[in-house]
């Protein structure tokens, strides 16, 4: 048994203070009561506690990319991921040949239960079925129908897919997704359908929105799109708060309308906690130079936002206070995807996170192990 004392702990969007929390490799308790004997105490000096933060939307950091589709590459992200507070991921695939995606969906299901850090929690299939007009950073030229035929054995692994609805074969895909795999988030997202259409395709199935404002029609007056869409229901949706794709005026406007229904991201690629340079994303280059990574054309291609600095951008230029912005990269995300993680309650997972007021991560606990210390 273990106890963190001392601490800020972040519980149910309270600070609390005076409580220690009891675990192992579950949660046990938050208490007042005197310690148990022989319990190993750790100190967390006044700073804040709270569980693990979860990344639904991320390719790749410390040099790799899910997109490697080895051992290795899960296994460097999954340990590079612990320093930025995260301790689980979506793997985050991306448009690239039929073949590319399978092997990396391959590895995902032989080898992602066994990486020590950040728990990967299941795929994110982020295209192929997307809007060529739309599409990004990734590559047209491999962009399909929606089609069921060689997803069907991965269906169990994947937890999110981002799909463009308007496009040919996407509203059956969406109907029997919906209806057959209630575990699948179906999420709208690189797509260019308009206001009516987008809410149309909420009555299928779609319940989130990939990356807001981005890869999507701009929030229009007379042509409000997706944005406006997602504004006027309540599907969740997730942002990706570097300060490059959305500027700080767009995260307090968000914050204040969608509330506690808008999760952080980082749709991070390789060069995620790495240096500026040059970096390969989807088979083509990618220039990172502070803090901005694009293609030669000057298109943003993915990011490398931490998930603690997200935390920090969002409470820092929004409305919403630290307790809020913890729980959109804990509690939201975990329970979206069915989780027992993202909340410091009696037996769930015992992924925690200590960090200071500048959401510095100090250590990083997961499944009641000590995974990284700064």
């Amino acid at each position: 048994m273990k106890a963190i004392i001392n601490g800020t702990i972040i519980y149910d969007k309270e600070f609390l203070t005076g409580y220690h929390l009891l675990f192992d490799e579950k949660i046990v308790a938050l208490s007042q009561e005197e310690l148990p004997k022989e319990c190993e105490i750790i100190d967390a000096k006044g700073l804040y506690v709270s569980a693990g933060f979860v990344d639904i939307h991320i390719h790749g950091s410390g040099g790799a990319d899910v997109m490697d589709a080895t051992p290795e590459a899960l296994e460097t992200i999954s340990k590079t991921l612990l320093q930025t507070g995260t301790t689980s991921f979506v793997a985050t695939t991306m448009t690239m040949s039929r073949e590319d995606i399978q092997k990396a969906l391959d590895a995902i299901v032989a080898y992602g239960d066994k990486v020590t850090g950040a728990k990967i929690e299941g795929i994110h299939l982020e295209g192929p079925f997307i809007n060529p007009l739309k599409c990004g950073a990734q590559d047209s030229y491999y962009i399909q129908n929606a089609n069921l035929e060689w997803i069907e054995p991965y269906l169990q692994y994947i937890r999110v897919i981002t799909i463009a609805p308007e496009m040919q074969g996407a509203e059956p895909f969406i109907r029997y997704i919906n209806k057959n795999y209630p575990h699948i988030i179906l999420s709208i997202g690189h797509s260019e359908a308009d206001y009516d259409f987008a809410m149309e395709s909420f009555s299928w199935g779609i319940s989130h929105a990939t990356h807001l404002f981005n890869a999507m029609p701009p929030w229009h007056h007379r042509k409000p799109g997706i944005i406006g869409a997602v504004f006027d229901s309540d599907i969740t949706a997730d942002i990706i708060a570097d300060l490059v794709h959305t500027h700080p005026s767009i995260l307090k406007s968000v914050e204040r309308i969608k509330k506690d229904r808008l999760i952080l991201i980082t749709d991070a690629m390789r060069a995620g906690c790495m240096k500026s340079g040059d970096y390969d994303l989807g088979g083509r280059r990618v220039t990172v130079d502070e803090g901005r990574a694009t293609l030669g054309n000057g298109a943003l291609a993915g990011s490398v936002l931490k998930l603690n600095d997200a935390v920090k951008n969002f409470y820092t230029y929004s409305d919403a206070t630290l307790v809020d912005a913890i729980a959109a990269v804990t509690t939201l995300p975990a329970k979206q995807l069915g989780l027992p993680v993202g909340e410091l309650c009696a037996g769930y997972d015992a992924d925690i996170v200590i960090f200071d007021e500048a959401v510095t991560i100090e250590k990083v606990y997961v499944d009641g192990c000590l995974k990284y210390q700064r």
